[in-house]
């Protein structure tokens, strides 16, 4: 699929956590994952807590806060925080170490593209601003998130652009470093059944560099800088619960800096950053 890069389109991201009551939980999983500007909603812990990421445009007051008051007042919301993503260290443009372990050195160098990712885009080069997007270009954004193969044929006639213009687009957006192509793929099938969020509070002085350590571990496939009580954030896949505890204790516990980590495990990813929801929503309530 193909995704927009946040900062470039004028974008921001909030790390959603929002606790419901066991049975309308679900009801409030199936209300974000319905919404254009969230991905990677999951249910954690005891299946009351929701995670989500949430997209709203740069500089739009307490964007969170207006989401609250979209949501319908059955859903039974017990607690809420959210927590702005700053910097991310992996995921989005870097893959989960293990999905190119599973590839040949040739079919790495062939899935990297221009940029040599892993991603097939570039980051945004030094210099570049954000973009201003059109609605066209918005239109073309929306069919490559639904479908990042799909034709030049196809895009063409979802923008109103001919397909020499919609492949110069393309073209300029990726070199640009506002679009870039991701693959999902079910972590089981790489051995990453069991998925478990961190939160760490690690002091400043020492926040870039243990999040830069991380980022090379082969049980993380995400970490990321956010706001809030802890300050980093972090998305791990292990084979089996004595792999986990494993890396909580040796991985994690080796690196000193990090202050307190609390873990939530991950029950069901209902949504990740495409448009169709995972096969394990619940089925919502009568």
């Amino acid at each position: 699929m193909g995704l927009p890069d946040p900062q470039s389109t004028g974008h921001e991201q909030w790390l959603l956590r929002l606790t419901a009551d066991p049975e309308t939980a679900p009801d409030l999983a199936h209300a974000l994952v319905r919404r254009p500007d969230t991905s990677w909603v999951c249910l954690t812990g005891g299946g009351t807590e929701v995670v989500a990421v949430l997209e709203t445009p740069l500089g739009t007051a307490h964007g969170h806060s207006l989401l609250l008051h979209e949501l319908p007042p059955s859903v039974g919301l017990t607690a809420v925080s959210a927590h702005q993503l700053l910097h991310t260290y992996l995921g989005w443009r870097t893959p989960w170490r293990m999905v190119a372990s599973a590839l040949t050195p040739r079919q790495q160098r062939m899935m990297g593209g221009a940029g040599g990712t892993g991603h097939g885009g570039a980051p945004p080069p030094e210099g570049y601003g954000q973009v201003r997007l059109s609605p066209a270009d918005h239109a073309l954004l929306d069919a490559l998130r639904r479908d990042g193969r799909a034709a030049v044929a196809e895009l063409a006639a979802g923008t109103g652009w001919s397909p020499a213009t919609v492949s110069r687009r393309l073209d300029h957006l990726r070199a640009c470093g506002t679009v870039f192509f991701d693959v999902e793929i079910d972590p089981a099938l790489l051995g990453g059944h069991i998925k478990v969020l961190l939160w760490m509070a690690v002091a400043p002085a020492h926040l870039d560099d243990v999040a830069t350590a991380l980022a090379q571990h082969d049980e993380l496939a995400f970490v990321a800088h956010t706001t809030g009580p802890t300050n980093l954030v972090a998305h791990a896949l292990c084979r089996d619960t004595a792999a986990l505890y494993r890396y909580l204790t040796h991985g994690l516990g080796a690196v000193k800096a990090i202050r307190s980590l609390e873990t939530a495990p991950v029950l069901r990813t209902l949504k990740a950053v495409g448009t169709i929801p995972s096969r394990g929503l619940p089925e919502r309530r009568a």
